[in-house]
């Protein structure tokens, strides 16, 4: 393997995908057409489960050094209080919060770990002609100064952006529509009361807000406006003004950061991949910034793609195992662009009858807990599944092929306590005993062990009540686990034939499979 994997882009995605490869092994080249971070973004966010992938590549501490810690999502309509999803009562993830941090600094986390893996970003380098057909991927780049060079690439990745050079290139559509709303946004420093560790939906009939933390004291303020004000860039008193219609009362404006105007989009790209190439983030689907799940989703897909790819060119994974990419991100990703267009619409309504309606519907979720048991995970971004059929999910009782499981990921130093560690670049086997420990529990494990020799990471589940062992249940059972905590495969412990050809068959389709 002499030629490098080309990623194309530099933000949170990119850089990302480039650190999976570089901690495997992989040589990595990360090019950007910009010449510097990302001033003033939309990002600010990283919800509990991109922070567990992000632990995969050793960044997520220093993320939590950086940011803000956010214990949940309130809910108003004309300043009242409908009901609010609190992250922090998550019991199945180690890090029950979401994190508010600019996407700068999100960035610059990203940029250090991956200097310390060997790699540099290649700034203003500006993608021109690609050709992804043949065994190896080709692609030329302008580089500063005005002199071009041509890169042949084992693969390449698009992780540039909605506009995206390599998607133009490749000819592959980007297919959707923009919604009928434009959002302004700000960052500017708050006061009032206003509970500081809590992001805030506001809904009136004149329109949404929200009001989501990035530091301490500093919001990022985002409020729906009129498509005259496209393109523009509002003021101080413009922002005070619909905070004072909008928001929860008695809150003042600080002087503002940055203030821009966007179009809100929805669209997809009608493949993750061809040939050689495989696009990623904001390049392959944009959604409304409703919810927060953007950048978020992105780091889904670098989390998905990474150890992947990585598999393939280290020869653990058959090449095939790559097919499985489009096939599990895209209805993912759909599923939450309907989520936040959704959202989107919610902030949208004007009819007395309507807003009656919803506010109804919100409040009744909260009271009676569903809005705890459904939202908080989906909003965390801990429901995310890769079902091998339409119909293979997990239920709140049984745990299927595809559902994220409450292990942890990464190295294991600095694991909280009562949390098992999968494999970060292999499967990994987990035996539960289940509820009362067979007496031949042992014997079992060590023909596990023998039958897997190094072709999967063997773990004896210890015996705890925590998350894993609710997940597992009562029965032994043999997890297969991927790289990045999503069941492949559920199997009975005693048959160790059947577990080694499971792991087998892993490697060729990483997708989920049925229980046996």
């Amino acid at each position: 393997m002499n030629e490098p994997v080309v990623v194309v882009g530099a933000g949170p995605v990119g850089l990302v995908l480039a650190c999976e490869l570089l901690q495997q092994g992989i040589p990595v080249r990360i090019l950007d057409a910009a010449r510097g971070h990302t001033a003033h973004s939309r990002a600010t966010t990283i919800w509990p489960r991109p922070l567990e992938l992000l632990r995969r590549i050793g960044v997520t501490d220093q993320l939590l050094d950086e940011g803000f810690k956010v214990r949940g999502v309130s809910y108003l309509s004309n300043n009242r209080h409908l009901a609010t999803a609190w992250l922090d009562r998550l019991d199945t993830t180690p890090f029950p919060f979401a994190l508010g941090i600019p996407q700068d600094r999100t960035e610059a986390v990203l940029e250090a770990r991956l200097q310390e893996l060997g790699g540099k970003v290649e700034r203003g380098a500006r993608l021109t002609a690609l050709d992804a057909s043949g065994p190896r991927a080709h692609a030329t780049f302008e580089l500063p100064g005005g002199a071009s060079e041509q890169i042949d690439a084992s693969w390449i990745i698009g992780a540039d952006g909605a506009h995206s050079t390599v998607r133009k290139e490749l000819g592959i559509a980007f297919a959707g529509a923009q919604l009928p709303v434009n959002f302004a946004i700000t960052d500017a420093q708050l006061s009032g009361d206003l509970p500081p560790d809590v992001v805030h939906y506001c809904y009136t009939a004149q329109g949404g807000m929200a009001l989501a933390p990035v530091a301490r004291g500093v919001h990022r303020v985002a409020v729906s406006v009129p498509p005259e004000l496209a393109e523009t860039e509002p003021s101080r008193d413009f922002f005070q003004r619909v905070l004072s219609e909008r928001g929860p009362g008695g809150v003042t404006l600080g002087e503002l950061r940055f203030s821009a105007v966007f179009r809100v989009h929805v669209r997809s790209a009608e493949r993750f991949r061809s040939g050689r190439a495989l696009l990623a983030g904001d390049a392959a689907h944009v959604m409304s910034p409703a919810g927060g799940q953007g950048m978020n989703t992105g780091l889904q897909d670098a989390a998905n793609l990474g150890w992947k790819l990585a598999g393939v060119l280290r020869g653990t994974l058959h090449e095939s195992a790559l097919d499985s990419y489009d096939a599990e991100r895209r209805p993912a990703v759909h599923a939450v662009a309907k989520t936040t267009s959704l959202q989107t619409r919610w902030g949208m309504l004007t009819h007395p009858a309507q807003l009656a309606l919803r506010d109804a519907a919100v409040r009744t979720a909260g009271r009676t807990g569903l809005l705890q048991r459904y939202l908080s995970p989906q909003i965390a971004q801990l429901e995310v599944t890769y079902p091998a059929t339409p119909t293979a999910r997990r239920t709140r009782t049984t745990l299927q092929p595809g559902a994220r499981l409450p292990v942890l990921l990464g190295a294991d130093t600095g694991a909280p306590h009562g949390w098992t560690t999968a494999a970060a670049d292999t499967y990994t086997v987990l035996l539960h005993a289940g509820r009362h420990r067979p007496a031949d529990w042992n014997h079992t494990c060590t023909q596990v062990r023998q039958a897997l020799g190094d072709r999967a990471a063997v773990i004896e589940c210890p015996p705890t009540h925590g998350p894993l062992a609710r997940a597992l249940g009562n029965k032994p059972i043999a997890a297969i686990v991927r790289p990045d905590g999503h069941v492949h495969a559920l199997l009975d412990p005693a048959g160790p034939t059947a577990l080694a050809a499971a792991v087998e068959q892993a490697r060729t389709d990483p997708q989920p499979v049925g229980t046996s």
